[in-house]
């Protein structure tokens, strides 16, 4: 019998015995269980069939904090439910509000307490209503609490059970392996009830890591998991994932155990009666990255993190070959997995996900383009002692204000085009809040924060807001009406399914071509992307459009019933012989 076919109660005692080998794994399924499904609960009798149905071309995510937009009167989570149902409704789908738990640091991913609503943003009963509206996804910030947290006190004061919650090391340990996205030390003195110890911090010292090798830690997430689906999340996202299980001597990043723990959150997620989506985040290499997909028994959905420098490069240099090279090598998501495309996020444009891809001369003109532009640099600790550019900070917006060739025109047509290559990909295409509203680097927030991602984290004055989108002449309602318009086109289209047939041609490097068909090969698609400041002329046989077939550009409007395709400087066109109204 296959994993995937053995009973529930046999996959879940296979999982916890590879996790948790010296504890009695009959006692610890019953209290998984009774973790996942409490009281009146309900798990179903099957799993869910595994297929590409939790998806269509109408899906696309709004990524947001909690706070972007305030008035002082309102709370930020109403404002929040005014832009959403005056501008994203019929637009997006989905939304998802990065961590809106009470915090100490970080923007949230220093959690003090998973159970509530930061009360200076609202309450549970927002979150619902919003959840009523559009798929919510929620933060599960599995890797590590604050300092400052109920539970981090109680472990320095000794009580049960929270005394075992932290993940103790010693300064002797071998800890030269260990993959880090900082420069910080890993580790922190505390004193505690027992005494001095040494609490492991992957990514600051008021974010101390947990314990999942105590399977209390374990339960008590599970509990957390419960609560936020009963408030109505659809999608789990798995922050820092892959730094979840650590050991000394090791790299402490993607451990067995680690992807185990995945295995088992999918598990419960497959046997819920509610739609139960995990995406994990893990901005690493491609290879790394897609190996959360596990044999189709992991993540549902995976961060394309290559996109975001890549598409940087390819926008910044006016050609597509390495993105076209890295598109070509990509499999497609396995059944009933997708990808998660996107440019521009809360964190900064990883720059570990290009490692192989681009090189270092590549990056280092990448960087000094982006800092012409106003843009930031952050580091990373390298195991030798050195560091390397873990991210960039910059808005996406004003990313695209300079290309390698010094040109500053076209500004607006080079953004535009760099967001839609996202919506044409095979995958889920999903957009930061600040790109939608073509926000630009906010230098007084760095200054007044002292963090480099503070640039990307502006927060309206949401009257000063509403009164740009109603200037058609801002970038403001430029972006967002153009963006706007080309994401309603798309939900339309069945070659857009986030797992419909995607094939890269073999074109002109200044251009960026896929071919996309739907599952059911009811409609094909030609998504073309000059990124490049130049007018290029594509040939109809490149393209191989059938003669006599009524081959429009959804886009433009055009027709093309003979003769070659012409794409403007950073023009896109969508050509497809199947419109859908």
């Amino acid at each position: 019998m296959s994993p995937n076919t053995a009973s529930f109660g046999a996959r879940l005692a296979r999982l916890l015995s590879r996790i948790y080998p010296d504890v009695d794994t009959e006692i610890l399924s019953s209290k998984v269980v009774e973790a996942f499904w409490p009281e009146d609960h309900q798990r179903r009798k099957r799993p869910r069939k595994p297929g590409n149905t939790l998806w269509s071309e109408r899906d696309a995510l709004l990524i947001t904090y909690g706070n972007t937009l305030l008035d002082g009167a309102h709370k930020p989570l109403d404002l929040l439910h005014d832009f959403l149902l005056t501008h994203m409704k019929g637009v997006l789908d989905g939304v998802h509000i990065l961590p809106f738990f009470p915090y100490t640091s970080d923007d949230g991913f220093a959690v003090t307490d998973y159970r509530k609503v930061n009360p200076e943003l609202g309450d549970w009963a927002d979150i619902r209503r919003i959840g009523q509206e559009f798929h919510l996804m929620s933060d599960m910030v599995l890797n590590h609490v604050s300092s400052q947290s109920t539970w981090f006190n109680a472990y320095r004061q000794g009580k049960v059970p929270f005394d075992k919650f932290f993940f103790e090391a010693s300064p002797d340990d071998d800890l030269s392996q260990v993959v880090r996205p900082r420069t910080t030390p890993l580790l922190q003195k505390v004193e505690t009830a027992d005494g001095e110890k040494h609490v492991w911090c992957t990514f600051s010292h008021d974010q101390v890591d947990l314990n999942f090798a105590n399977p209390e830690v374990l339960l008590e997430i599970l509990r957390i998991i419960r609560l936020h689906i009963d408030e109505g999340v659809q999608i789990i996202r798995l922050d820092a994932v892959a730094f979840i299980w650590k050991e000394a001597g090791t790299n402490s990043i993607h451990l067995p155990q680690t992807h185990a723990i995945v295995q088992l959150l999918r598990l419960l997620a497959d046997y819920a009666q509610e739609t139960v989506v995990l995406l994990t985040e893990t901005n690493v290499p491609k290879a790394e990255n897609l190996s959360y997909f596990g044999t189709r028994d992991e993540a549902h959905v995976v961060y394309n993190f290559p996109l975001p420098p890549l598409i940087l490069h390819a926008m910044m240099s006016g050609s597509a070959a390495k993105l076209q090279t890295w598109a070509r090598t990509m499999p497609p998501a396995p059944l009933g997995c997708a990808y998660l495309n996107f440019t521009a996020s809360h964190d900064g444009i990883g720059m570990r996900p290009a490692e192989g891809i681009l090189d270092k001369a590549e990056v280092d003109q990448v960087i000094d383009t982006l800092e012409a532009a106003g843009g930031l640099v952050s580091m990373r600790s390298l195991p030798d002692g050195g560091e390397a550019p873990y991210e960039l900070n910059c808005t996406y917006f004003d990313a695209m204000s300079r290309t390698f060739a010094g040109d500053e025109d076209l500004k607006f047509e080079r953004f535009i085009c760099a967001q839609t290559i996202p919506m044409s990909l095979e995958g889920i295409p999903a957009f930061y809040i600040h790109a939608m509203l073509a926000t630009p680097n906010d230098h007084d927030g760095v200054e007044r924060r002292g963090m480099n991602r503070a640039i990307n984290r502006h927060r309206w004055d949401y009257p000063t807001l509403q009164a740009r989108l109603a200037d058609p002449q801002t970038d403001q309602a430029r972006v967002l009406s153009a963006l706007s318009e080309r994401l309603k086109i798309r939900a339309k289209q069945p070659a857009f399914h986030p797992n419909g047939t995607q094939f890269t041609l073999p074109t002109d490097e200044r251009v960026l071509a896929f071919w996309r068909q739907s599952l059911d090969r009811s409609q094909s698609m030609f998504a073309l992307h000059n990124v490049s400041a130049e007018t290029v002329v594509m040939e109809r046989g490149v393209l191989n459009l059938i003669e006599g077939e009524p081959w429009h550009d959804l886009l433009s409007g055009e027709r093309f019933d003979q003769g070659d395709i012409s794409l403007a400087p950073y023009q896109c066109r969508w050509v497809t012989n199947t419109i859908i109204k």
